[in-house]
């Protein structure tokens, strides 16, 4: 009795380390905005104010079609003390749809009794970050020129991601402006965390495709920081994606050049990596996990028709007449990985796909769903490889290359003469870019 006594308490001491292992972990290069925080004010009336400025959408059906009007609508909701405006309400709900986030999932995230964190790390920025306590959004303080270029480009962003649905573009879920009296006015974006699940990622890199101030010292100097690492300190290292490596160097070259259109240059992508686990690589050639995946990553109508064939069953009997002709088991062969449409036939697949398209749109449609989602909540943002999770996204679009940019290029031109940097323009970022992350993709 003793004995047994004695290892269920060992039992529990080792969950306690274990638990609080995890929450420091989990607070690492955060800090929370309790009341004695600078910020705890300011984020106390973003969340009362996000509450009145989403409930609408959460009470009404989304808008399938937009028009001009929902791309200029502006809301103010009146409280004590502030006002919030929201812009463009109806296209970031319809965008939020588009990413599988229910209304009500947004709002408890975002309006929950629990306390924003603030994002530290070694970014320049002079922008203020706040975390949503689940950290799967992040709230960042923006510049009024750069909401109104946001919102003046809003049109073409929605039309590259419904053309591409998987695109690495970060994706915005709101903008908004709180006006306090006697206070500056602070416009604000809610964005989709790229690092969401952040619990296993150990390591973080921000890359421009350039060489000139692009290294960090990795050291935190024993700080609660999150040092984000740049293109110097990867090198000898790749994006290991095996067979997705062609889709990823598409889908850059596809995002980079829309950027490159909005006269947009200095952007970065946004890498993460972190092992995968025995489970997660079994599972990955799991046939359940193959169905999952599929459908995540194709636009199935919500009602299927009668004369479209089954989506599951037809997987199944494939499964069934290999594995009758090899005598083998086919699952543990079925491959969940990145690879390219070509792996699951899309006359297999379309089981709800809808039906009024005609065969150029079905080819468009095949050609811009060729990756596999994984079967996450963050699956736009996440790519498998052969043994590692990595998580990618394309953010800081909106640096405009203008006359202040020109002659900030021909400066660093003379003073750093042969050597790569940022300030370029939108065409020569572009190709550069993608160039760089082509050379350092495996």
């Amino acid at each position: 009795m003793a004995k047994r006594k004695a290892a269920g308490a060992s039992t529990q001491t080792r969950r306690r380390r274990w638990w609080h292992l995890r929450q420091r972990w989990r607070m690492l290069g955060v800090f929370e905005i309790n009341p004695e925080h600078e910020f705890y004010h300011l984020t106390a009336k973003i969340k009362e104010g996000m509450q009145a400025a989403i409930q609408p959408t959460v009470d009404s059906p989304v808008q399938n079609t937009l028009t001009a009007e929902h791309f200029k609508a502006e809301e103010t909701h009146t409280h004590e003390g502030f006002e919030m405006q929201t812009f463009a309400a109806p296209v970031f709900a319809k965008l939020r749809h588009s990413l599988d986030i229910p209304e009500e999932d947004y709002m408890k995230s975002l309006c929950s009794d629990d306390c924003y964190l603030q994002f530290v790390s070694n970014s320049k920025s002079k922008a203020n970050f706040f975390v949503t306590n689940d950290k799967r959004y992040f709230l960042k303080t923006q510049s009024g020129r750069e909401v109104r270029f946001l919102l003046s480009n809003l049109q073409p962003y929605m039309d590259h991601l419904e053309k591409y649905p998987h695109s690495l573009l970060v994706r915005f879920l709101g903008v908004h402006r709180i006006i306090i009296p006697n206070e500056e006015k602070k416009y604000f974006i809610v964005m989709q965390s790229v690092f969401y699940p952040d619990e296993r990622i150990n390591i973080r890199y921000d890359i421009k495709g350039c060489e000139v101030g692009r290294w960090t010292n990795p050291d935190t100097g024993g700080k609660q920081i999150i040092k984000v690492l740049k293109d110097n300190n990867f090198e000898g290292q790749s994006i290991a994606l095996d067979q997705g490596k062609s889709w990823f160097n598409s889908q850059v070259k596809k995002d980079a050049t829309f950027l490159q259109g909005l006269n947009v240059l200095d952007y970065s992508l946004l890498v993460a990596h972190q092992p995968l686990h025995r489970d997660e690589l079994e599972g990955k050639h799991s046939l359940a996990n193959l169905v999952v995946r599929t459908t995540k990553s194709f636009d199935f109508d919500e009602s299927p028709t009668d004369e479209d064939p089954p989506t599951v069953p037809l997987l199944e009997e494939t499964a069934d007449a290999a594995e009758r002709e090899s005598g083998q088991p086919q699952a543990a062969a079925a491959s969940a990985g990145e690879g390219s449409a070509e792996e699951i036939p899309l006359q297999e697949m379309n089981s709800s796909v809808r039906k009024n398209r005609s065969d150029s749109e079905l080819e468009d449609f095949q050609e811009h769903h060729c990756r596999l989602l994984p079967n996450c909540k963050n699956a736009v943002h996440v790519i498998d490889g052969p043994d590692r999770r990595y998580f990618v996204g394309i953010i800081d679009v909106f640096t405009v290359y203008g006359w202040k940019k020109k002659l900030e290029g021909l400066w660093k031109s003379l003073r750093f003469p042969g050597r790569a940097f940022s300030t370029v323009s939108p065409d020569k970022y572009s190709r550069r870019f993608c160039q760089w992350i082509q050379a350092h993709t495996q």
